[in-house]
């Protein structure tokens, strides 16, 4: 069972950058779908982007054009690139690992979460 660590979160103003990093182990990394998903206070968790294995990405219309994703196979770690940053996008972010791509059912393995806060 793969085990995965974030880390990068923080407080950044609005406008600003920021990058989440995912550490991968206990799995073999480069054949999973690696994903970042994320919960904002009184709201369900949403898909943000995933990766897969052939980097092939996916986003989410919310952040599309602003994140970028992007996975290292030799550090067996996954990185979320975040620019322009919005308070909306304040939330915890979460890493994980799986088979699916926007669906978090598809997914078999979390992270702890890092917290985001965008302020105004």
């Amino acid at each position: 069972q793969v085990q995965l660590v974030e880390s990068g979160g923080g407080l950044v103003q609005a406008g600003g950058s920021l990058r989440v990093s995912c550490a991968a182990s206990g799995g073999t990394f480069s054949t999973y779908t690696m994903g970042w998903f994320r919960q904002a206070p009184g709201k369900e968790r949403e898909f943000v982007a995933s990766v897969r294995w052939s980097n092939m990405a996916y986003y989410a219309d919310s952040v599309k054009g602003r994140f970028t994703i992007s996975r290292d196979n030799a550090k067996n770690t996954v990185y979320l690139q975040m620019n322009s940053l919005k308070p909306e996008d304040t939330a915890v972010y979460y890493c994980a690992a799986g088979w699916g791509s926007r669906d978090a059912s598809q997914y078999s393995a979390w992270g702890q979460g890092t917290q985001v806060t965008v302020s105004s």
